[in-house]
């Protein structure tokens, strides 16, 4: 099976090209202000028309959002997916899916075991899981801090019940030197990508975008 790959915080026609060119699943475009990744509405809806021109699924990564924004995003840049990152409840995620008619994906935080019971209430609702590293202290960036967690707390993880293709998708402080160690130790089925191919915050590389890939293929050989 081929691991599915979402590149995030995409912010380039150039990133954007590239992420297709390596057959990358999704193209994640962030919408926070506090990250160095964040991109205007405007931004991402002419980066996502290219994306799907592209064959890439795209991603609107969103922290928290208001009903209102969320509206914008949706109707401007015709998101093929949400990504809800923040402190998000199912039943906000149930009222979300219905009220566009997307499939959303809810970022965890892990840092130890207990951390994985917050899945629980989300099974059903959620279309795909994502989980990143809780943030260092004083961060003020949910993701995209390039800090890792053990991975071994997810093999072994069932969640069948969601997309087959990848349920859950992990990421936090993935790089080309050590995402073979973490889909050996995981079993992840998915990665997702952002400060682990940049050459500065907010700055995708091609050369480590072209690494990572590559990294990820010789890992399933």
């Amino acid at each position: 099976m081929t691991i599915p790959i979402k590149i995030c915080g995409l912010s380039t026609p150039e990133a954007v090209d590239r992420a297709a060119d390596l057959n990358a699943e999704m193209a994640g475009f962030i919408f926070f202000d506090k990250s160095p990744r964040n991109v205007s509405v405007e931004t991402a809806a002419a980066l996502a028309v290219l994306a799907r021109e592209r064959g890439l699924k795209t991603v609107a990564v969103t922290v928290n959002m208001d009903d209102e924004t969320l509206d914008r995003i949706v109707t401007t840049m015709k998101p093929d997916w949400l990504q809800l990152h923040g402190g998000e409840t199912p039943e906000r995620l149930s009222v979300l899916k219905v009220r566009y008619g997307l499939p959303a994906m809810k970022a965890f935080s892990i840092r130890e075991a207990d951390d994985l019971k917050s899945i629980e209430p989300f099974r059903g609702v959620a279309d795909r899981m994502l989980f990143d590293a809780k943030p260092p202290k004083g961060s003020d960036l949910p993701g995209g801090n390039g800090v890792s967690f053990d991975w071994r707390l997810l093999a072994g993880l069932d969640l069948s019940s969601l997309d087959g293709s990848a349920s859950y998708m992990l990421s936090g402080g993935l790089t080309k030197d050590n995402v073979a160690e973490a889909l050996r130790s995981s079993g992840a089925p998915g990665v997702d990508v952002s400060s682990g191919v940049e050459s500065a915050p907010g700055v995708k590389d091609t050369a480590m975008m072209d690494a990572f890939v590559r990294a990820v293929s010789d890992a399933q050989m």
